[in-house]
């Protein structure tokens, strides 16, 4: 049975005596981010134990470790969803390795959809919350040494850092909205009557990842922030039909403002 310490010394023979403070979450269509970390050393996930390559467009399946913004980060370029399969265990192997290693902060990004209606395709939303809709936790069943039992997660995502994010953007001149993240299990897209079910419940935005991987840092005791790229309008407010294709479009054009936009809040961590 692969264990975390298996993956952590996978990855810790590779850092070269470096010692990432920060981790990044890269969700689909952004992995572009990666290509700006100077010095770069790429992990495939193959050549870490427990570690699953990504079967989904637009994740890459490799650790990014480097430099950005004057920072020593850790990039997770690729995802492996519960929707591919994998248990929520599974999923948030990466955070726990990476609190394993002593990273301290995650900043995690997803492509989303919109519910709030005055959203537009390429809006940018800093995380103030979620709602876990998966219907799955990765705390469930023993405690897994290092995890707290019952974390708070009344402020998921640090406030603080939510405030550095808010003045980074700014100064940049990046619009950002902020709102609550719904995460959902997929991999259908919603359909019209539980995106309107999602905006009676306080979302603005919907996305198959995140939830879980914050739960796990946050049982961790890692700072969390998040943002979500809106790639389309959900069902039901969207002219036109969902599909992966213009999700990844949509994508690798708009995250080039939140990979800038990212850049800057990690000098400024």
């Amino acid at each position: 049975m692969t264990t975390i310490a298996d993956a952590r010394a996978a990855v810790e023979a590779r850092l070269g005596g470096r010692a990432p403070t920060i981790a990044l979450v890269l969700g689909s269509g952004l992995g572009g981010l990666a290509e700006q970390i100077a010095g770069a050393v790429r992990i495939p996930y193959t050549d870490i134990p427990g570690f699953h390559v990504p079967t989904v467009e637009g994740h890459r399946g490799e650790l990014v470790i480097g430099t950005l913004g004057g920072k020593t980060v850790l990039a997770q370029s690729g995802r492996f969803h519960m929707y591919e399969g994998f248990s929520a265990q599974d999923s948030v192997l990466p955070i726990r390795v990476f609190a394993a290693l002593g990273i301290t902060s995650l900043i995690v990004t997803n492509a989303a959809g919109g519910v709030r209606r005055t959203f537009r395709a390429g809006s940018v939303m800093l995380i103030a919350d979620h709602l876990n809709l998966t219907g799955r936790n990765p705390l469930i069943g023993h405690v897994v040494e290092g995890d707290e039992r019952f974390p708070d997660l009344s402020e998921a995502y640090d406030a603080k850092y939510r405030d550095i994010a808010r003045a980074t953007a700014k100064k940049l001149g990046i619009p950002i909205e902020e709102g609550v993240y719904a995460g959902l299990l997929g991999p259908s897209y919603e359909t019209p009557a539980e995106v309107r079910m999602l905006e009676r419940l306080g979302a603005d935005a919907v996305g198959m990842s995140t939830v879980a991987e914050v739960i796990a840092a946050r049982a961790r005791g890692m700072r969390c922030l998040g943002f979500s790229l809106v790639t389309n309008p959900g069902a039901g407010i969207s002219p036109t039909p969902l599909n992966h294709k213009d999700v990844m479009e949509m994508a690798a054009r708009a995250g080039k403002e939140l990979a800038r936009l990212m850049a800057g809040v990690v000098e400024a961590m």
